[in-house]
Order: structure tokens, then sequence, then C-alpha cells
């Protein structure tokens, strides 16, 4: 059964799916050798760049596609499929790129010669904003990172630590504590800047290939347009909740479906002689199966459902904070809840360095630790169900 076609909606749609499938198919065939080799996945980007993905959700009118939330996270789910942490990292550029076309919040000039850079060049952007001392930006703690301001502009200096494709950025969307005042603003930081490097610090066991390393800046000179936001100048529309962070939970459902496919695979073809024919005909492992579709078909009813809110009920967007985190919670969940019935089903097999699903197991963890986080969100729940 065709996973996405209950989902589609229209032709567009259709392409924009096709499109991420022709991507994690090619992504899916070096996902071994990169997580063996411990190495950055270029290639996959650079595939990427050549495809236009990462002009999907910048305007019309400058290049892009401005997909909508429903196909953000579809195309993401897709992409993610095949191979994780290079959808999750790109997810982060689209992420930033689709808020910005919404709000339109920064001064048209300069957005726009950003999105043209990004439709001509494929520029990649990403926020830079967690940092050792002070944790997820999610928690509420003041940056570091300091600009000072200077003779026509600022300068920065900080170290910001979980920039994913780091090596690949062209920009970043740094925050930083405004001289000595307590307001924090967010300064768009060309990497060609002298100043900007990059430090590998980034070696863990899940999500390798997103190369969160660390972003380092030291007396960066930035002219005054460089600062782009400010808490002071937030307005209404600065206020929405963050939906395009559902990329986040998308990706996780999508590690859940390349699992279930792998475990359903595995079922059909594996056959001991300890049994007649293969292991798909016993019901221990048919209601494993059973329970895996269960868990993705919620899941992903869930988040396709507040994505589709998202898109056709703009009037309630202000009031979608909680039904955008408790997505966030329940898919990321049920995707490692998913990934764990595969790994029974495969059994001792699915722990071998040959196996995708070792690999998925490793990978599907880090969506716990991405925001919003579970305790977060079960507050945000009980405060308002007391409110």
């Amino acid at each position: 059964m065709d996973l996405y076609e209950p989902f589609i909606q229209s032709d567009r749609q259709r392409k924009l799916v096709e499109l991420a499938a022709g991507l994690a198919d090619v992504f899916a065939g070096r996902g071994e050798a990169y997580d063996r080799e411990e190495a950055f996945p270029y290639e996959n980007f650079n595939d990427l760049k050549k495809s236009g993905y990462g002009a999907l959700s910048i305007p019309k009118e400058y290049g892009g596609e401005e997909i909508s939330l429903y196909e953000f996270v579809m195309i993401q789910e897709r992409l993610a499929a095949g191979d994780a942490a290079t959808a999750l990292s790109i997810g982060w550029h689209l992420g930033v790129l689709m808020e910005l076309t919404e709000t339109r919040s920064w001064k048209e000039g300069v957005f726009k010669v950003l999105c043209e850079e990004i439709s001509a060049n494929s520029a990649l952007i990403n926020r830079a904003a967690t940092e050792p001392a002070t944790g997820s930006p999610t928690r509420g703690g003041l940056p570091e990172t300091k600009a000072v301001k200077a003779e026509g502009g600022w300068t920065l200096t900080g170290r910001k630590s979980f920039t994913s494709m780091a090596r690949m950025l062209d920009y970043s969307l740094v925050s930083a504590t405004l001289d000595d005042t307590d307001e924090k603003g967010f300064f768009l930081v060309d990497h060609t800047r002298e100043g900007v490097s990059v430090e590998e610090t980034w070696d863990t066991i899940s999500m390798k290939g997103t190369g969160s390393d660390d972003l380092v800046l030291k007396d960066v000179s930035l002219p005054d347009s460089a600062l782009v936001e400010r808490d002071s100048a937030q307005g209404k529309k600065g206020d929405l909740p963050k939906a395009w962070l559902l990329h986040i939970p998308a990706c996780y459902i999508g590690v859940a479906i390349a699992a279930r496919n792998e475990a359903i695979r595995f079922a059909k073809e594996y056959s001991p002689n300890s049994l007649p024919g293969p292991i798909k005909d016993v019901p221990e492992v048919q209601r494993k199966i059973g329970e895996m579709e269960l868990e993705l078909f919620k899941a992903r009813q869930i988040l396709y459902s507040v994505a589709d809110k998202w898109d056709k009920e703009p009037d309630k967007r202000q009031h979608m904070a909680a039904e955008l985190a408790s997505v966030k919670h329940i898919v990321t969940n049920s995707a490692f809840q998913i990934v764990d019935t595969a790994m029974r089903i495969v059994g001792a097999k699915s722990l071998f360095r040959s196996s995708p699903m070792q690999r998925y197991y490793r990978d599907v963890r880090a969506g716990l630790h991405n925001p919003p986080m579970d305790d977060m969100v079960i507050g945000m729940l009980s405060k308002q169900a007391l409110s």
C-alpha cells in the first residue's frame, strides 16, 4: 500500500512527494557508508541543491514554491525515510524560511536579497541559537553571545552549539544579547565574513550526518542591517506559534516508516528451517506488524490533521501552541515505539552494523531531545487545562 496516496490532495503535492522520494531513495543507498565512516553527507546536500529543494519554502515572487505546512511535513517525512540526518538538517533551513515567508517580519529588501541567494545559488541558512551554557533556547536562557554596538554596525562574539549542517551553511541567524541589555536579537551572518569559523565538535551516536558542530564568532563586524530581529520589535505575527517546527516530528515518523518497511521486508523474506514458510505467517509477528500499523496511523493522522488546520484556518493559529506541541510529543514517541517494535520483529539481526535497523534506532532517539521537550509539552497542557 502506498503510504502517501491517502494524504495527497493535489497534483502539486504528488510532484513534491515524488521529488522527495527520488532524493530519499538515493540517500538511503549511501546511509550505511556515511554512518560507518562517520562522514558528513556532502553528496546529499549537493543533490538537494541541484534539485532546488532548498527553495521550496521561499515566496513565489522570489523564485520559490511557497509550500504550505502540510506540504512541508509530507516531503520531510518522505525524505527522512531515506536519510533522517539530511532531512532534519534541511528541515531547519526550510522551516526558517517558511516562518519568514509567513510573517514578513524583516525589512523586505534584506529578505529579498536572501531569497534570491537561495533561489539563484542554493544558499543554505539555519538559526544558531543554542549555547553550551544556556542549553536549548526554548528554556528561555539569555545568549552569552554578545553584540556590541560599533560605528556603523555591530561586533559579534560568541560560540553556538548544535548548529546543524554548519559546514555547509552560507548564512546563520545568530542570537545574541544586545550590548549591556537583557534584550535578545538575531543577526544575519554571512559565513564568509572574517571571524566566522566552524569547530567540528559533533561526535554522537545519533543523527551523525547533521554535522551539528560549533559555530565560532570572534569579533565579527556586521552592518546595522544585519540585525534582522529583536525582542522589542516583534509584533503580533512574531508571537504566533512556530508551526514550522512540525518538521521535527515529520522527520522522526519518517525514520519509523523506514524501520517499518524494513521489518515487513524481513518478515516476508526470512524463512528459518524451523518453519514451513517465512515468519510473516507467524501470528505473533502479524500482531507486532498490526501494532506498528496502528501506531503509525495514529501518529500520521495527528501530524497531518494539525498541519492542515494551520493552513486552512489561519484565524485559529494564535491559539494552536498546545496542539502543535502535542503533535511533537505524540509523534516522536510513537516513532520510537514503532522502531522498537520493528526491531523485535527482526530480532538480534537488527543489532548488526550491516542492518539499517540499528541506525534507525539510534536516530529516532534524538527526537526526544528536539524542542519542545516532553516535560514542557505536558506542563503546557496541564496549565491550559487548569486555566
